[in-house]
C-alpha cells in the first residue's frame, strides 16, 4: 500500500515539514460490544475507514487535509457491566481532546473537525470550553452516522449493531463479522416512563437491561452492497464539506 500523504500515521516528517494543511480531523470512535457477530472495534473501524476515504476524496480537490490517529475509547458509562467495554469519561475525554487541539494549535491549522463514530460521545461542551481557550481556533464536531437519511439505504435503520452498522461492517471487513445465523435479534427493551420512551427526555441506558445481545436493531437484512453504497455517500458528502471548510475565510463566515 503506497503512503497516503492525508493520513498523520501513515505520512513521515519530511513530508509534514513542507506540507501546509488546512484541515485536522480527529476520528473518534469505540471500543464496545457490537451484538455477537461485530467486532469491539466497530466504532473505530467504521470511523477510521470513513475519515480517510473522504480525506482522500477532499485532498483529491485540492483540500490540504490531515487525518489524526483515531481516538479508540470513548464514553460508555451506561455500558460499565459489560465486559471490556472500555469507558472514558467525559472529563478524560475532554483533557485528551484539550491536548490535542493544543498541539494542533502550534501548527499553521486553524481548523478542526471531529468525526465522531460513537452515540455515547457528544463534544459539544467540550469545544465551548476549548475554544474559548483558542480564539484562534475553528472548532466542530460531525456525526458521520446523522448526515444522511438512513431509510434510503436500510430497511431498518437502528441504533446499534443493526443493518447499517452490520452492513458497513459487512463491506469495509468482511473476515471480521461473523454469520448473520450467529447474531442476536437485537431486540430493544424501551423506558416504561412516556417521556422518556418518545425521547423528548433524555437518560442514559443501562445497556444491560435494555438488550440482551449487546444490540440493538435487527441485522437480519444487512448486505455488503448496502453498506457500499452508503459508504460512498456519506465520505463524498464529508468530503465536500472538507472542501468547503479548507477554502473557508475564517473571519467571513457568515452571510
Amino acid at each position: 500500500m503506497s503512503i497516503r500523504p492525508y493520513i498523520l500515521a501513515d505520512t513521515n516528517w519530511k513530508t509534514v515539514r513542507q506540507t501546509t494543511y488546512d484541515v485536522a480531523v480527529l476520528p473518534w470512535g469505540a471500543t464496545e460490544a457490537h451484538n455477537y457477530h461485530l467486532p469491539y472495534s466497530t466504532d473505530v473501524v467504521e470511523c477510521d475507514r470513513i475519515a480517510a476515504e473522504a480525506a482522500r476524496k477532499a485532498w483529491e480537490t485540492g483540500a490540504n487535509v490531515i487525518v489524526l490517529p483515531t481516538i479508540p475509547f470513548g464514553v460508555n458509562t451506561g455500558q460499565l457491566d459489560i465486559k471490556l467495554d472500555v469507558n472514558l469519561y467525559p472529563s478524560t475525554q475532554a483533557a485528551i481532546l484539550k491536548d490535542v487541539v493544543d498541539a494542533v494549535s502550534r501548527t499553521e491549522i486553524r481548523k478542526l473537525l471531529i468525526l465522531n463514530g460513537h452515540g455515547g460521545n457528544d463534544f459539544r461542551q467540550m469545544l465551548r470550553e476549548i475554544g474559548a481557550a483558542h480564539p484562534e481556533m475553528f472548532l466542530c464536531e460531525m456525526h458521520w452516522f446523522r448526515i444522511t437519511d438512513l431509510t434510503e439505504y436500510f430497511e431498518m435503520p437502528a441504533d446499534h449493531a443493526g443493518e447499517m452498522e452490520t452492513s458497513l461492517m459487512m463491506y469495509l471487513c468482511p473476515e471480521l463479522v461473523l454469520p448473520l445465523e450467529e447474531a442476536g435479534d437485537g431486540a430493544e427493551r424501551r423506558f416504561n416512563i412516556e417521556g422518556l420512551r418518545e425521547k423528548w427526555v433524555w437518560a442514559e441506558r443501562q445497556w444491560s437491561k435494555v438488550t440482551e445481545s449487546t444490540g440493538v436493531g435487527d441485522p437480519s437484512l444487512s448486505a455488503p452492497d448496502k453498506g457500499a453504497r452508503f459508504f460512498d455517500d456519506v465520505t463524498t458528502k464529508i468530503a465536500a464539506f472538507l472542501k468547503e471548510l479548507a477554502d473557508a475565510d475564517l473571519d467571513d463566515l457568515y452571510e
